[in-house]
C-alpha cells in the first residue's frame, strides 16, 4: 500500500473538532436568528405598528373609496392580524353594485381591497324615475335618477325575473355602437310572444323584435338602415325577417336585404 495515502489518527482529530465546532456554530447561529426573529414578530404583533395605517382601494368607480372602507368595517387602529380576509371581502360584496371583492394584506400595515363592479346596462323608468339595470338583471330601487341618463337604453314595463335578464344578457352581446343607438326599449308582449319588444332609435326609426333573437337581428341594423332613405322614417320587423314599413304612407311593407356577413 502506498504510504503517502495513509493519514494518521492524530492528524484527523484536529479536522473532525474543526468540523464539529463549525456545525455546532451554524446551528447556534440559526437558533440565535430564530429567537431574535420570533422576539421581533412578537413585540411587532403588540405594538402600534401593526395597526393598519393605510387602505388602498382599486377597481371602484361606482362607490368612492370611503364607501368601501365603510363597508369593510376595518379601522385605522384595527390589529392587521386580526383582519380575517375572506370575512372583509364578503362584507364589500354586499353593496348592490359589487361583483366580487379581493382582500391582501401587505406588511407591515398596509390592506389592499381589489373591488369588480357590475356594469349599469340599462336604466327602468318608473313614474318620473329612473333606476339603474345592472348586468346580472339586478334593478337598483335604491339609486333613482330624475334624469334621464345619456349613456344606455331606458327599458318601460319591465320587471325582474326572465324576460328582464334574457334582455340584459342580449343587450350585453352587442357592440357598444349599436346599444348607444338605441334610446328606448319598451316591453310589449303579445299573445304568441311574451318576449315582443318594441325599440325606439336615436336615428328615429322603430324596431319591432323579440328578445329570443334581439342580439342575432340587431346586430345588422347598421346593414339594414344604410338601404332606407334617412328621410323617410318608419318601423323596421326583425320578428322573423327584416321589413321596413314607412310611418307616413300605407304602402306594403318591403323586405330589406339582411347582410349575414356583417356585423
Amino acid at each position: 500500500m502506498d504510504k503517502s495515502k495513509i493519514v494518521a489518527l492524530e492528524d484527523r482529530i484536529p479536522k473532525l473538532k474543526e468540523q464539529r465546532r463549525k456545525k455546532a456554530n451554524k446551528r447556534l447561529i440559526i437558533l440565535l436568528f430564530l429567537f431574535f426573529a420570533m422576539i421581533v414578530v412578537i413585540v411587532y404583533a403588540q405594538s402600534p405598528l401593526s395597526h393598519i395605517k393605510k387602505m388602498a382601494v382599486k377597481g371602484n368607480h361606482v362607490y368612492s373609496k370611503e364607501d368601501i372602507i365603510d363597508q369593510s368595517g376595518l379601522l385605522k387602529d384595527t390589529n392587521i392580524w386580526e383582519v380575517k380576509k375572506a370575512d372583509v371581502a364578503s362584507k364589500i360584496s354586499e353593496l348592490s353594485e359589487i361583483k366580487s371583492a379581493k382582500v391582501k394584506i401587505q406588511l407591515p400595515n398596509t390592506v389592499l381591497i381589489n373591488v369588480k363592479e357590475y356594469k349599469r346596462i340599462a336604466y327602468l323608468k318608473r313614474d318620473e324615475f329612473y333606476f339603474p339595470v345592472m348586468e346580472n338583471g339586478k334593478i337598483l330601487i335604491a339609486k333613482k335618477f330624475g334624469q334621464a341618463p345619456d349613456n344606455a337604453p331606458i327599458l318601460f314595463n319591465f320587471d325582474e325575473g326572465d324576460v328582464l335578464d334574457e334582455m340584459i344578457q342580449e343587450l350585453q352581446k352587442l357592440p357598444a355602437a349599436i346599444t348607444n343607438s338605441i334610446s328606448e326599449i319598451h316591453h310589449t308582449p303579445k299573445k304568441t310572444d311574451q318576449y315582443h319588444v318594441s325599440l325606439y332609435m336615436n336615428d328615429g326609426f322603430e324596431v319591432s323584435a323579440t328578445i329570443r333573437s334581439f342580439s342575432e337581428k340587431m346586430i345588422h341594423y347598421p346593414s339594414i338602415i344604410s338601404q332606407l332613405d334617412p328621410n323617410q322614417k318608419g318601423i323596421i320587423d326583425l320578428e322573423v325577417g327584416s321589413y321596413f314599413k314607412a310611418f307616413e304612407t300605407e304602402v306594403e311593407e318591403t323586405e330589406v336585404e339582411n347582410n349575414e356577413g356583417e356585423g
